[in-house]
């Protein structure tokens, strides 16, 4: 295979991954009653709580208008509230509510199986050698 064609194929890869990846991660939300974009907000806060929702839209890669119909429907469930942010009277910080630290149990479960599932069959080895890969070509875009 020419190195055009072979570059061809693993950008489709890659692409096919990220596709069939976000539906799995659909379908595994949707047992908890949830949406992958509600789990996605949810895990970032758990990294990075107290971020204001315009820096939070900017990590997801999604539309500020977008986020906070997301945002009122966590907040509406309890799982996560808006506090004054101390330096900035107009902006909002974002911080999760106990009741949302069993539930992160539960999607960092399904995030495990969903991992196992996707890497099945590849070595430790491999899989930290992929890792740095595609490290790289994130790094590249």
């Amino acid at each position: 295979m020419s190195k055009r064609g072979q570059n061809r194929e693993i950008l489709f890869v890659i692409s096919d991954v990220g596709r069939l990846l976000r539906t799995y991660a659909d379908q595994k939300a949707r047992h908890v009653g949830m949406t992958r974009a509600q789990w996605a907000v949810l895990l970032r806060l758990e990294r990075h709580e107290g971020l204001k929702q315009s820096d939070l839209a900017e990590i997801l890669d999604i539309q500020p208008i977008t986020l906070t119909r997301l945002v009122d429907r966590l907040c509406d469930s309890g799982l996560i509230e808006r506090r004054a942010d101390p330096n900035d009277r107009r902006a909002k910080r974002l911080h999760l509510t106990e009741a949302a630290r069993p539930l992160l149990d539960h999607i960092e479960t399904q995030v495990e199986e969903l991992g196992d599932t996707v890497l099945a069959g590849i070595d430790r080895g491999a899989g930290s050698t992929l890792l740095t890969q595609l490290e790289r070509t994130r790094e590249n875009l």
